[in-house]
């Protein structure tokens, strides 16, 4: 499975790519920060200087249908936030 799931392309991703050369992913749940560094590396051909993770956990849901009450989750995801060497930059968009 690889490590790297698909790319954050937000307003405040973008933002931060622009100002800070920050650039943000949806990872695997194991994967650590070694491996993200390595995957960045190796698909983008960019230096990567520092890489942080979150986890974000499932969201509760809850729904009232004729059948009753029904309960759920979303699925949880982590996420890593790159950030690449002065001079290096990553382009989204250069496949569309």
């Amino acid at each position: 499975m690889s490590v790297l799931i698909k790319p954050i392309i937000t307003e405040k991703m973008t933002a931060d790519s622009e100002l800070y050369n920050r650039y943000g992913f949806v990872v695997d749940l194991n994967a650590n920060k070694i491996q993200i560094k390595d995957a960045v590396e190796q698909a983008y051909g960019v230096t990567v200087k520092d890489v942080r993770t979150m986890i974000y956990g499932p969201k509760r849901k809850t729904r009232h249908t004729k059948t009753g009450v029904q309960h759920g989750k979303t699925s949880s995801y982590k996420k890593a936030i790159i950030n690449v060497v002065e001079g290096d930059i990553i382009d989204f968009y250069n496949n569309l």
